[in-house]
């Protein structure tokens, strides 16, 4: 990092243990059945407003109870985005791993 700072990798993944709500590990709702596909590539659809849908494509990052995170392939930013008004949900049936920076992709 600039200025001799050292470089910070933060820890944003939920932790799961026998304390976590069942919203988080109860594949019945949506939240935890997201949490199965961490890591694949999807196409999220949200709904805005009373008919307008917007989507969004990148690599599922984290969920939480009310919230998932994706790295959007274009810019590798995270995109936090609201659990409540997504509509659909296309998930890749490959893994996906890489990133920008490094300009490779890796689909297994």
């Amino acid at each position: 990092m600039a200025n001799g700072e050292p470089e910070r990798k933060e820890s944003r993944n939920v932790t799961i243990n026998q304390n976590s709500p069942e919203i988080l590990t109860n594949s019945i709702y949506t939240p935890a059945f997201l949490r199965e596909h961490i890591g694949k590539l999807m196409r999220v659809e949200f709904l805005i407003g009373t008919n307008n849908l917007v989507d969004r494509i990148g690599i599922l990052e984290d969920v939480g109870a009310s919230y998932i995170l994706l790295r959007a392939l274009e810019s590798d930013n995270l995109v936090y985005c609201d659990i409540y008004s997504i509509k659909f949900i296309t998930i890749s049936q490959n893994s996906f791993y890489g990133g920008i920076n490094n300009n490779r992709y890796h689909y297994y």
